[in-house]
This record gives structure tokens, C-alpha cells and sequence, in this order.
């Protein structure tokens, strides 16, 4: 149980630094528009500046000073000032990461059970709920896919397809496998994400 539960931490950053995670960032709930509001609610743009690369700071600071000028001249002002700002951040932070931009999703568009527990271990500050959720998933994966093999390895010699059969599950049960030691590696990943944001 406690390899697992390394191999779940492996699973938390893997979720926070993928490319796929990176829908996450897409909503109008999501951490980088939650940012870029308070960037602008409160007048300082270094709150929102960590989700983008240094080197796309101009363009930024430059978004933010137009949306700024224009927010309070009325409600409907407020609103496309707000839009083309949090558009611009969530497009130039997705470009970083090498993501296509897709819009703005609306608030709850993400419900991935993953990404929503991984989210709360932080205002918790406790992994241990995550730990549970992803090391019960990867259990049920292992011995989903280690009895299929089990079940098929004692085929008769003489027949091909059942034969294909069980090579079918045998590479399956490997690579999945293969998959959650991979993972461990994406420690890396990480370093590497904040290494591009600093630079």
C-alpha cells in the first residue's frame, strides 16, 4: 500500500503538469482566470504574471493595462474588458506548455474526480484522500488485468486464437504496468515546467 500511494503522488503531479491537466487551467473556475480576476480586482498584475512565462510578460502586462483602462467605464465595458483579458492569459499560459487554445470553458466544465480531489489536498493540505482515490484505481487496473492473463494463459498449444488471446492481455497487463512505473518519472516534468517559467 505504500508503494502505491508513491505511485499515486507520481499520479498528483502528473495530473498538475501534463498537457491534458492543462484543461484544468481552461475554466472560468479554473486557477488561471481565478488569478487573472484578482489581477485586475486588485490592481496588480504579478498575481497573474506566474501562469505565463517570462518571456510573454510584455504582451501580458500590456492586456492587462488596456482591459484595466477601460473596466469601470460600465457594466458591459467591465465584462469584454474582463473576457479579452482572461482569454489573453489562459491562451498565452496554454501556449507555454505547448496546448492549444480553445477558449475560455464555463465555470464546472471540469469534473474530473482527479483533478477536483487533487485541487482540495491542497486547500485541506492533506494528500491522503487522493492517495486513497488513485491507489484504489490502480489496484482495480492491476487486478483487473492480472487475472485476465490469469485466466488465459492455460490455453490449449494447438489453438491460435486462443493463443492471441492471452499475448493480447499479457502486453496489456505489461504495458499498463510499464505505464504507472513510467509515471514516476514525471518528477522531471515538473522540474522542467518550473524551470521554463523562470526562465
Amino acid at each position: 500500500m505504500k508503494l502505491l500511494s508513491l505511485i499515486g503522488l507520481s499520479f498528483i503531479l502528473l495530473l498538475i503538469f501534463s498537457n491534458t491537466s492543462y484543461a484544468h487551467c481552461d475554466g472560468e473556475d479554473g486557477p488561471v482566470v481565478t488569478s487573472a480576476r484578482k489581477a485586475l480586482d486588485e490592481k496588480n498584475v504579478n498575481l497573474v504574471l506566474i501562469w505565463v512565462q517570462k518571456k510573454d510578460e510584455v504582451e501580458i502586462r500590456d492586456a492587462y493595462n488596456k482591459a484595466l483602462s477601460v473596466r469601470y467605464l460600465n457594466p458591459a465595458a467591465k465584462e469584454l474588458a474582463d473576457k479579452y483579458f482572461f482569454e489573453t492569459v489562459v491562451r498565452i499560459h496554454r501556449m507555454g506548455e505547448g496546448a492549444p487554445f480553445t477558449g475560455v470553458k464555463p465555470a464546472g466544465f471540469n469534473n474530473d474526480i482527479s483533478v477536483l480531489t487533487a485541487d482540495k489536498t491542497l486547500e485541506t493540505n492533506s494528500p491522503e484522500e487522493l492517495y486513497a482515490l488513485l491507489t484504489r484505481k490502480i489496484e482495480s487496473g492491476l487486478h483487473e488485468k492480472f487475472e485476465e492473463v490469469k485466466a488465459l494463459q492455460n490455453y490449449d498449444k494447438n489453438d491460435v486464437d486462443a493463443g492471441r488471446r492471452f499475448i493480447s492481455a499479457y502486453v496489456n497487463f505489461l504495458h499498463y504496468a510499464e505505464g504507472i512505473y513510467k509515471t514516476a518519472a514525471v518528477t522531471e516534468i515538473s522540474h522542467e515546467h518550473a524551470e521554463k517559467h523562470a526562465e
